[in-house]
């Protein structure tokens, strides 16, 4: 399914697929050739993961003639930003009530130790 979460972190889960879309956010659009000679890899590579981030939305392929400029099209990118946003500030409510939690259940031991008789001293 095109630009679902689940296809776009598929999709950024592979280091090289990262490399290519942080390149095409440095230029306006490229080839898989001129993409090809700033990695390590073969053109066809390229095309393959050209493939797999154009299903997750993530690129756009426009042909001229027998040439495919690709762009990056950043609003699957957003989507996971915000999804991100969502869980992260689920998460930091989450611990935040427990610490608050563990604050009050260690509070009550910390009242019962200064209501506690001082231990006496042997005077020798």
């Amino acid at each position: 399914m095109r630009g679902d979460v689940a296809t776009v972190f598929h999709a950024l889960a592979d280091e090289r697929r990262r490399a290519l879309i942080e390149t095409l956010a440095r230029r306006q659009s490229a080839t898989p050739t001129e993409l090809a000679s700033e990695l390590p890899v073969t053109r066809q590579a390229v095309a393959k993961h050209l493939a797999a981030l154009d299903a997750a939305g993530l690129v756009r392929v426009e042909r001229q003639g027998r040439e495919a400029r690709y762009t990056l099209t950043p609003e699957p990118l957003n989507e996971i930003v915000s999804w991100t946003q969502r869980v992260g500030a689920e998460w930091d409510a989450r611990l935040a009530a427990l610490g608050e939690h563990l604050e009050g259940a260690a509070q009550p031991a910390a009242e019962r130790r200064s209501h506690e008789p001082a231990p006496r001293s042997r005077a020798g």
